[in-house]
């Protein structure tokens, strides 16, 4: 089929607000191309794109194709009966997305289970479990800009769906006809849907506050800034023993962000609000979360009162030693960490040290829950910390999930202990590079929309795995996780490896038009790493912007 006649098809079917969108551009060749020429892509990751009309936009109907599949796949996994839990950000239209599941799912008899507010990503992980459910699903598109949303799905464990199983589930959706969908949106059957909230979110806090490591009353002061999403009163509550001062201007949820460029605490000026704020009040400590809080980002204050980004690997690896340092005496032969493939060695390299075994797998924080169950089945290991250099932590079984919620409660933990002895986090951050030596660490993402984007990214992907060698001057090995890797699942990334560890990444993102360039430099000092990093960096976006 085309993509005139899938726009002539959704003509047919679609509600009048659709059809007036699509009317709307009707005479733009380019924009009705790009948003038909295929399906919204259903990934590992589940759905995402831009919101608005057509097959390749994230709307109702692509969330209810999807939810429709999903259905049918239950059917066959659980004869006996399914249950689904649903939560949704803060973003535009996610509450309606996650309705309009919440209906198809009701229509078709499976019990759901829908949150009747926001809520963070790893809560509906944990509810996942906690209720015993089929499935969870969670609408939301984490740290994307403004017009973005998502759609996630989850296993009876609390995990993202992995390939394996988001492959099958696939070839139950591309069954689905979206005229179908349209004949389910205004239905569903409301004694099946059972509205939660408090008694389930008071568990959660209850399983977060287990994670507690150090309770020792401080002075620490903070500035939290839960960027207009879902963090606002999960990440204050299990702050409220803490001198906490929540942006106002960021506190209340928009799904328009309209105060910040990007609600990615990844990108600099994200944390410029909560910075101001902290200059003024001489905060120790800013803390923030993206939209479903399962990201959060750090700025501390040096002994010069000037306040430090801190990214997502030298977090992690203060959190893995610290979580290390007051669990050592619980630590045991099977005591692991768990990391991702393009996150710094610097933790590994703590973690090796206390003693732990170290896992890596591909990017994701599903991958590392998918671990987490493996070794609840296998007894071999017993997981302790997985990170992800995307400012993505978990500690703790209660969820299969990053939580931006625990992690901000140990980080804050982790900084009183520290004022504890008269440093700062920085303070402890070099002591680290002292005794690990000096990793510089960074992200480079370049963006490539619509098709002839995603063409140019394997076209990319195809020049660095044939000319890897040559343009990494002096790597001495390539891994191509395409060709599969010891169990890792098959991935299109490739990894370049120097003789000191230092090592750059090639990955296509799998939920944005984006190819993500990772880079891991080890160096005798700052100086030396920054140098190298930027040199290797130069080439890269050489070859990307020709």
């Amino acid at each position: 089929m085309t993509y005139k006649e899938k726009y002539d098809e959704w003509l047919s079917f679609a509600d009048e607000e659709t059809k007036k969108e699509l009317l709307c551009v009707c005479d733009h060749t380019k924009e009705l191309e790009d948003r038909f020429y295929k399906d919204l892509a259903f990934g590992t990751g589940g759905l995402r794109g831009v919101m608005g009309a057509g097959s390749n936009r994230m709307n109702k109907y692509t969330v209810g194709r999807a939810t429709l599949g999903l259905a049918e796949y239950l059917f066959d996994k659980f004869p006996d009966g399914a249950s689904v839990a649903i939560a949704y950000d803060t973003r535009n239209h996610s509450a309606d997305f996650s309705l309009a599941a919440a209906r198809i799912l009701s229509a078709k008899g499976i019990r759901v289970y829908r949150y009747k507010y926001c809520v963070p990503v790893p809560v509906l992980s944990f509810t996942t479990r906690y209720l015993g459910c089929s499935a969870g699903i969670m609408i939301t598109a984490s740290h994307n800009p403004k017009e973005y949303n998502g759609y996630k799905v989850y296993d009876e464990t609390g995990c993202q769906i992995c390939t394996d199983a988001a492959e099958e589930l696939l070839s139950y959706i591309n069954k689905e006809e979206y005229q179908a969908v349209s004949q389910l949106l205004d239905g569903g059957n409301n004694s099946l849907v059972a509205e939660i909230g408090d008694e389930i979110l008071g568990e959660y806090y209850k399983a977060v506050r287990e994670q507690s490591l150090y309770i020792e009353k401080s002075d620490i002061k903070i500035v939290y800034t839960p960027l207009h999403g879902t963090g606002n009163i999960p990440v204050r509550e299990i702050l409220k023993n803490f001198n906490v001062e929540t942006v106002k201007e960021q506190e209340l949820p928009d799904g328009n962000f309209s105060t910040v460029r990007s609600p990615n605490p990844e990108e600099k000026d994200a944390l410029n609000i909560a910075i101001e704020t902290a200059k003024k009040t001489g905060a120790d400590l800013v803390l923030g979360t993206d939209p479903d809080c399962d990201r959060v980002g750090i700025a501390v204050r040096d002994s010069n009162g000037e306040y430090v980004l801190f990214t997502g690997n030298q977090t992690g690896a203060l959190l893995v030693n610290f979580v290390l340092t007051m669990k050592k005496d619980a630590l045991n032969s099977r005591s692991t960490l768990v990391k991702t493939i393009v996150t710094s060695e610097l933790g590994a390299n703590i973690a090796r040290d206390f003693g732990l075994n170290v896992d890596e797998t591909l990017t994701g924080f599903k991958y590392i829950g998918d671990k987490m169950n493996q070794y609840e089945r296998i007894g071999d290991k017993e997981f302790v910390i997985g990170y992800e250099e995307s400012y993505g932590y978990l500690v703790g079984t209660y969820a299969r999930d990053k939580d931006g919620v625990v992690s901000s409660m140990l980080i804050c933990q982790m900084a009183a202990w520290y004022k504890a002895q008269g440093k700062t986090l920085v303070d402890g951050l070099n002591e680290i590079y002292d005794k690990y030596g000096y990793f510089l660490d960074a992200l480079d993402p370049f963006v490539l929309k619509g098709r002839d984007g995603a063409e140019k990214i394997t076209a990319l992907m195809d020049h660095f795995r044939k000319n890897g060698s040559e343009i990494f001057e002096g790597s001495e090995d390539m891994i191509d996780y395409a060709k599969g890797v010891d169990d890792l699942p098959i991935e299109n990334v490739l990894k370049f490896i120097w003789s000191d560890g230092s090592w750059v990444a090639v990955r296509p993102s799998g939920t944005e038009p984006k190819i993500k360039i990772y880079y891991s430099v080890r160096g005798e000092n700052r100086e030396s790493a920054h140098m190298r990093l930027e040199k290797i960096r130069n080439t890269v976006r050489s070859i990307i912007e020709s």
